[in-house]
């Protein structure tokens, strides 16, 4: 095989925020890098991306890089205005130790620097970089993209085309300021929690900004649906004038691929980190997705705070790891857990720390060893009645980030006590439907972790039968994807359906995993005649409002196509209530 096809270069990216190897933008690649080879090939790719930042005028760049099983991802810092260039510069040397390790004539060095410099040349934007050491001076953020720049967020934002940047002595730089801002990230609770802080902001009396990963909404308004978890969905609400108070929901994938979305935050929240997504750019254990989680505290500085899991092992580990990074920083940890007397947030609470726990009852913040009761459990309609754990967990983190960004108890309360879990509020997550004298729970639960949490609730419902839909999408491992149906089989279901999801197969062929749920579940003690196929999740809704009789359970985990299996949800509960 050659070696081209040996140390081949996967990926080649721009990093346009703080990211797992960086803390500023640059560059990086993901390469083919057998163990045989990895201690020569990276010697030789620093060695040749030194040897061509110097002649860039680079010199002051940071290199990094991280090793993973047959792979390699190989990074560096580099101006704002020339990272296409920079991904030029990365891959140039990468051909540098291809041709060495190959024994090939190596490129003509300076033939490669006259041309990176052209394409750097092509690119350079002085303004842009002036308008960004004028807005770093004047400690208010700025943010761009190939369209646009912006210094200041939400209300004291000013936005100008990227071709057409005003001069910073023509800013009225008395206007232009940041507001305060919310980060959510972790396996499962991420998107409930921040529409949990949107709740409360509102009812605070504020506009907020808030992403997630099917919306986004400033206010009660909706600007888009898809995804917006990613850095494109941060500037656009951090660019929108009415907003008051921003939270962004961040997910691995933008983390990975661009890094943050902003460069500063007032708290950021790590709900919990469990076995999802693996295998993505070289992450392929939890511990390296808890430490991709975990780059949300780069965005932290003087009085911020990091709202973190203390039941979750992971969150627990990389918390400890980071804490005098983030004394350093002057960040603090507000520590959350169901019970006050977890040893950890006991400790922290006895030291004077912030902790959020359930206290008599009672969703409760304390601090400097004593404790506010700031609303019951029972009074939040999500928890229901304290039977939906996951949910208290979730609005414990939505108490930590609220305190942090200034919200008063009783506004806390205010919207927690009116946040719903319906489509509309909160689609995907914990939508209960009465279908004649059955009942449809909707969930968007797709790993092992989030469908354990989720049946401590489902099994508390009474129920005469049983039924779980259930799929996945194509790019999960077969260990993932067994796991879910391990989750699954606990529901004790009369009846499972493994709907195929054709548009989402990923590299898989048709089949495949309804044959590995169905082997799965066959394990795990589940007749055969009690499993069937669909062809999608929509003929799987239908297929289960079909088998339903009065005081059923479904549970429907629809992963898309969730609108239309709503509506075909809502079309049966209105055809039973006129029947």
């Amino acid at each position: 095989m050659p070696l081209t096809d040996v140390l081949a270069l996967d990926d080649s990216r721009r990093l346009t925020g703080a990211s797992l190897l960086l803390d500023a933008p640059g560059a990086v690649m993901e390469v083919h890098l057998p163990e045989a080879r990895a201690e020569d090939a990276l010697a030789a790719w620093e060695r040749h991306l030194r040897a061509l930042l110097d002649a860039l005028g680079w010199a002051d760049a940071t290199l990094a890089s991280r090793r993973y099983p047959e792979g390699a991802s190989l990074a560096f810092t580099a101006p704002l205005d020339a990272l296409y260039a920079a991904t030029e510069v990365n891959e140039a040397a990468w051909a540098m130790t291809v041709a060495e390790l190959g024994e090939e004539p190596l490129p003509e060095l300076q033939a490669e620097v006259e041309r990176l410099r052209g394409l750097i040349e092509e690119e350079h934007n002085p303004t842009l970089l002036e308008l960004a050491d004028a807005a770093a001076a004047r400690g208010v953020t700025f943010l761009w993209d190939d369209d646009d720049v912006s210094v200041g967020q939400g209300t004291g934002v000013k936005t100008w085309p990227v071709d057409d940047i005003y001069p910073p002595d023509a800013i009225a730089w008395a206007d232009v300021h940041d507001v305060p801002v919310a980060l959510v990230t972790g396996t499962n609770g991420k998107s409930t929690t921040a529409r949990l802080l949107g709740a409360i902001l509102r009812a605070d009396g504020r506009t907020p900004g808030v992403t997630s990963t099917d919306r986004i909404i400033v206010g009660h308004d909706i600007l888009d649906t898809g995804d917006y978890s990613g850095p494109g969905g941060a500037r656009t609400v951090l660019r929108d004038p009415r907003v008051e108070t921003a939270v962004l929901e961040v997910a691995r994938g933008g983390l990975l691929r661009r890094g943050l979305g902003t460069p500063t935050a007032t708290a950021v929240a790590v709900t919990n980190v469990a076995d999802d997504h693996l295998g993505d750019y070289g992450i392929e254990t939890v511990e390296g997705l808890a430490r991709v989680k975990f780059v949300v505290t780069k965005a932290l500085g003087e009085g911020g705070v990091l709202v973190a899991n203390a039941e979750d092992p992971y969150v627990q580990h990389q918390a400890h790891r980071l804490r005098p990074i983030l004394e350093a920083q002057g960040a603090t940890i507000c520590w959350t857990a169901l019970d006050p007397d977890d040893e950890r947030v006991a400790l922290h609470h006895e030291r004077g720390g912030a902790v959020c726990a359930v206290v008599d009852g009672h969703l409760a913040y304390g601090h400097r060893s004593e404790w506010t009761r700031v609303i019951a459990v029972n009074d939040i309609p999500i928890t229901l009645g304290g039977a939906a754990r996951y949910n208290i967990r979730n609005a414990l983190i939505a108490l930590g980030l609220a305190r942090a960004l200034g919200v008063s108890d009783a506004a806390i309360a205010k919207g927690l006590a009116a946040f719903r879990s319906d489509p509309d509020t909160n689609p995907g997550r914990g939508n209960v439907f009465e279908v004649g004298e059955a009942r449809v729970w909707m969930d968007f639960a797709h790993n092992e972790h989030g469908l354990s949490a989720l049946s401590e609730a489902v099994l508390a419902l009474p129920s005469r039968r049983r039924l779980v839909l259930l799929g996945h999408a194509g790019d999960r491992t077969d260990a993932e994807i067994s796991g879910l149906a391990r989750s699954a089989a606990k529901f004790e279901a009369d009846k499972f359906i493994l709907a195929e999801y054709p548009e989402h197969l990923r590299g898989r062929e048709l089949g495949d995993i309804p044959r590995l749920l169905r082997k799965t579940l066959r394990a795990e003690g589940v007749p055969d005649d009690a499993i069937e196929v669909a062809p999608g999740p929509l003929e799987g809704t239908k297929q289960a409002l079909d088998w339903a009789e009065p005081g059923d359970l479904l549970l429907l985990l629809v992963l898309s196509k969730r609108d239309e299996a709503t509506a075909l949800v809502r079309e049966a509960a209105a055809g039973a209530r006129h029947a």
